[in-house]
């Protein structure tokens, strides 16, 4: 299996001699042998790069979610790092000014809450304003390219974790995505995607061979990145989503829940593919910092027959029941519910407090078939 950016280096980089290149990327930038896209452009005698630009996390993953990210001078390379992810997540004309074209390489996880396609989209926004090329340098979705899992973001809640009307769980690449974004949803920016060589739909990351690289601080291994496309949800209550611990994503909890029953009421529901263990752990930043938090940890026994979108609803379910006076979906400064961005919709929270979520799995079900076939016009590989 070969990545974009090997393809791109072996000739694809041919028809962009000559031009300035503007690079985003971060530490998933890297080649099989982890040679940093950064360097491998900076050394190559034929590839002219002039700016570097920087998603969320830093280009250095180094910044926590949601914390801004500052422009700076790379020490290494003497050339401009331009933040999209602080004072802006649309590249200005000042900071398109020196580049011809922009190559876009970033590990993306495979779920709609994660910014980085986010950023593609407004880079592809900005590309069409000022006349720049796109070039998309394909990597794994690693949580495969079949699965699709979820509804499509409304529009009175879409938001930087939910930008476009896509999945949850969506099932493609960044180069299909990008495809995707200008013929469907108008970002008709010049784009090129350097497709991948050997990879196939059914793959996971860990089928690739590839190390991992982690894309962001919490992005800790394969089977976070599979339940994070249901346990992201937790980030809109005031239930632990396990950050600030060593299983992220995996470990769920807050002071007030009994993991021992948790444990116990979700292993009764039989869920395809994940078994559940009651956990204790005490998170170092984040939602309940220094407290001792109980609750559970999934535990992906059958990844090809596991749901995480559903699961990840069915746990909020079964909490909200258990303890109708502790849990909460929380608001911020103006009131607006983090969880209707996540969700992608603010109909899913009531029906969770209300136990009534079959209406909205048939929904989705709907939803994901007409996205399905608009989807297909866009896959590159088999």
């Amino acid at each position: 299996m070969r990545l974009g950016l090997e393809v791109f280096l072996d000739n694809k980089y041919k028809q962009f001699i000559g031009k300035r290149i503007g690079l985003v990327t971060n530490m998933t930038g890297v080649n099989k042998r982890l040679v940093s896209t950064i360097d491998l452009f900076f050394n190559h005698p034929h590839i002219h790069m002039t700016a570097l630009y920087g998603p969320e996390h830093g280009i250095r993953g180094d910044a926590k979610e949601g914390q801004k990210v500052d422009s700076f001078i790379d020490e290494a390379t003497n050339v401009p790092v331009y933040s999209l992810y602080g004072e802006t997540r649309k590249p200005s004309k000042e900071m398109l000014e020196n580049v011809d074209v922009v190559v876009f390489d970033l590990q993306d996880i495979g779920s709609r809450y994660y910014t980085y396609i986010y950023t593609m989209a407004y880079v592809m926004e900005a590309c069409a304003l000022y006349k720049k090329e796109f070039v998309v340098l394909d990597r794994p979705n690693p949580i495969n390219g079949i699965t699709m899992e979820g509804n499509l973001v409304e529009e009175d809640v879409r938001s930087f974790v939910g930008l476009l009307p896509i999945p949850n769980r969506h099932g493609m690449t960044v180069g299909e995505l990008a495809m995707l974004f200008k013929n469907e949803f108008g970002y008709d920016c010049e784009l090129t995607v350097i497709p991948m060589q050997g990879w196939k739909r059914h793959m996971y990351f860990d089928d690739t061979g590839f190390p991992w690289v982690p894309p962001s601080p919490n992005t800790t291994n394969v089977d976070m990145t599979i339940l994070y496309s249901g346990t992201c949800l937790l980030e809109g209550t005031n239930v632990s989503e396990g950050r600030g611990t060593t299983k992220p994503f995996e470990w769920i909890g807050a002071p007030f829940i009994d993991g021992q029953l948790l444990a116990k009421r979700m292993n009764n529901r039989n869920i395809p593919g994940v078994l559940a263990r009651p956990v204790t752990f005490q998170p170092t930043y984040q939602k309940y910092v220094g407290d001792i938090c109980h609750g559970i940890q999934l535990h992906l026994m059958e990844r090809n027959h596991f749901h995480s979108f559903k699961t990840g609803i069915i746990l909020l379910c079964i909490i909200a029941e258990m303890y109708p006076k502790h849990f909460q979906f929380v608001q911020n400064e103006h009131g607006k519910f983090f969880f209707d961005l996540l969700a992608g919709t603010k109909n899913l929270r009531k029906k969770i407090l209300e136990n009534d979520t079959t209406p909205f799995f048939e929904r989705c079900e709907e939803q994901m078939k007409n996205f399905n076939k608009i989807k297909k016009k866009y896959l590159l590989y088999k």
